[in-house]
């Protein structure tokens, strides 16, 4: 897990964990906690968000999730360095304790309908398929890396290194950064939790005031 506290406009505590391996969450929690943020933002849709909670934190019996090709993979190789679980325990852990001490969350990702949207902008065609290309072979080759923390890197650029996935991505992260923005006004101190590939171009973002007002939302 990797962690920034950003002052720019506020207090703001960027956490990023590695998706998927439940060595994090504690730690995710105690960054969390520590920092004594009054709302938490997380890296997903507001859907999702509410997925989470409704299924997860406040359900007796987790249910099934289905996993892709390539999640199956991803999850076999991160487990060389510990426990994995999905959904991203991280997320789960630090909703359930936002959940004991009151605290605000918010899903800071676009909609999934957007998000949909977003795609269809930025992934073409022909980036769509070497992307599913690149995802394939992923899934065969698994990165072998010492960490977790370099192989959360090593899979997403093998994924999303194509011209489009990048703009997509781009264009994720600056609404995420903007509806943070929006989540920390009134509130003294706030917390914003994501997966760990996004944790460098998230904080370049909010560390820079108006960088992300470019890209209507």
């Amino acid at each position: 897990m990797i962690t920034a506290r950003i002052t720019t406009g506020g207090d703001l505590l960027l956490v990023a964990p590695v998706r998927g391996l439940v060595s994090e969450a504690p730690a995710a929690v105690r960054a969390i906690a520590g920092h004594a943020a009054g709302a938490v933002g997380f890296g997903i849709s507001p859907e999702e968000l509410r997925g989470f909670d409704e299924y997860f934190v406040r359900s007796a019996a987790d249910p099934v999730v289905p996993l892709t090709t390539a999640e199956r993979s991803e999850v076999r190789g991160l487990v060389r360095f510990g426990e994995v679980s999905v959904p991203n325990p991280s997320f789960l852990e630090v909703l359930r304790w936002a959940a004991t001490q009151g605290v605000v969350t918010q899903g800071l990702d676009p909609s999934e309908d957007r998000t949909a949207t977003l795609f269809a902008e930025n992934i073409g065609y022909l980036e769509l398929v070497r992307r599913t290309v690149r995802e394939r072979s992923v899934s065969r080759n698994p990165p072998t890396p010492a960490n977790a923390d370099e192989y959360a890197l090593r899979w997403d650029h093998e994924v999303a290194r194509g011209r489009g996935s990048r703009k997509f991505a781009g264009a994720r992260d600056r609404y995420l950064v903007r509806s943070a923005r929006a989540m920390a006004l009134g509130r003294s101190r706030v917390a914003v939790v994501i997966d760990r590939e996004r944790f460098e171009n998230v904080r370049a973002l909010l560390s820079d005031p108006g960088s992300a007002d470019t890209d209507p939302a």
